[in-house]
């Protein structure tokens, strides 16, 4: 990957609708290369899909709330039913296994304090094997950005 496929990328991390026509004015090529490399790099991996970015608020998920999850057990098979239960909770939209004095990270957005109660009660609470959970809500995002594509 050289600086003109990190420009591609930049560019798409910005608009993901972007045209070739444009992306290719942004690096300095035409639309033809452009495509070639954009093609490479969703082959490689390196691009895994493109999406659009929702305003929760719009959409009536006004809270975020991080919360830190300790299972009783670390087994493969704990892990992997906890990580498959996550999976069929939407209001969970990020889940991270970490180092740490807990076990996983999760990002959960609801609409306000009594949906996340809800969503306590009628779903996380009846995940066996869940030893402890520490909840915060998020009061501001101060920072939230693309991935750095500097030179490497």
């Amino acid at each position: 990957m050289d600086a003109i496929d990190r420009k591609i990328l930049a560019r798409l991390q910005a608009d993901s609708r972007a045209s070739l026509q444009e992306i290719g004015a942004a690096v300095g090529l035409s639309a033809s290369p452009c495509w070639g490399r954009i093609k490479k790099l969703e082959e490689g991996g390196v691009i895994e899909g493109y999406t659009v970015r929702l305003n929760p608020q719009a959409l009536g998920l006004s809270d975020t709330v991080l919360v830190q999850v300790t299972l009783d057990s670390h087994s493969d098979n704990t892990l992997e039913k906890f990580g498959e239960v996550l999976a069929t909770i939407p209001e969970v939209v990020e889940a991270h296994l970490v180092s740490g004095d807990y076990d996983y990270l999760l990002r959960i957005v609801v609409k306000d304090t009594r949906d996340y109660e809800r969503l306590l009660r009628e779903k996380l609470y009846k995940i066996r094997g869940i030893r402890h959970s520490r909840s915060s809500f998020v009061l501001r995002t101060l920072k939230k950005a693309d991935l750095p594509l500097g030179a490497s």
